[in-house]
């Protein structure tokens, strides 16, 4: 049948050519932006499942920030409790050398002069901060170790000690006599079991975030793995497809055409 108002043939090529434009532009949307998904349309639960990865992406960067930041906080307390673990080893020496029968009144003064301002050092040192956080407070520090807030790790707590057990136990110590030096020893090598327990403490708490910063570093990979499978384009296979979509534009624009001419055959009828 031959009709001068409707051109199906036509209608059908420019049909396939609008179709084949929409592939196409798709194709160079995901090659030049990377993405398989550049909106909902082209994946709806692909989409809503690669903003929840990347939402748990994010979250882990943020827990891995948290991590360190709690690293840093330990790290520093652990510098204090050296340089405090100095200062009680160089009053052991003090009470030992105190407990010398051949030294004089005046001797043993000077070692006292120099215990209590030790001891007053060491007392400025249970005052330490970092940001503003107590190094050692009354308060145990919760740190997050799991993007989804399930894991937590608690820090500091154990150094509440280093306030009780050393820095107060030793004020008052007094080795101005052999017989006080002898009665303190007990004293001060109570204060060193307490600060080797609290360091090795801190070291089994700073090892325990190490492992759960590793943790969050691998989490993240995988993450990233599962959101690229779902949302990275297929940089080869897109190719390939924009390739295919240019020779149909090419061939439908050809024969759209091809379409519109063959109508004029009519007018040969007419004459």
């Amino acid at each position: 049948m031959i009709s001068i108002n409707t051109n199906s043939a036509s209608s059908m090529a420019a049909y396939n050519l609008s179709s084949t434009n929409v592939n196409l532009q798709k194709s160079l949307n995901r090659l030049s932006s990377g993405s398989r998904i550049n909106s909902s349309l082209d994946d709806a639960g692909g989409l809503a499942v690669s903003m929840k990865l990347s939402a748990s992406i994010r979250r882990t960067d943020a827990a891995s920030a948290n991590v360190g930041n709690a690293m840093a906080f330990l790290q520093t307390q652990d510098g204090v409790l050296k340089n405090a673990d100095k200062i009680v080893s160089r009053l052991s020496e003090l009470t030992q050398l105190a407990t010398d029968v051949t030294k004089s009144t005046d001797d043993l003064d000077l070692y006292q002069t120099e215990a209590v301002e030790l001891i007053e050092q060491l007392d400025l040192m249970v005052d330490e901060a970092f940001n503003g956080i107590s190094l050692f407070g009354t308060s145990t520090l919760t740190v997050v170790t799991s993007q989804d807030g399930t894991q937590t790790v608690d820090v500091s707590d154990t150094a509440n000690d280093f306030d009780t057990n050393i820095a107060t136990a030793l004020n008052g110590l007094d080795i101005s006599s052999v017989t006080g030096a002898t009665a303190e020893i007990t004293t001060v090598t109570d204060a060193i079991q307490a600060l080797a327990t609290l360091r090795a403490e801190n070291g089994a708490q700073q090892s325990r975030l190490s492992f759960a910063a590793d943790m969050l570093a691998i989490n993240k990979v995988n993450l990233e793995s599962a959101n690229s499978r779902i949302a990275d384009v297929d940089v080869a296979s897109e190719s390939s497809q924009l390739a295919r979509f240019n020779i149909l534009q090419q061939a439908g624009t050809a024969m759209l055409a091809q379409a519109n001419m063959s109508q004029q055959s009519v007018l040969r009828l007419l004459v």
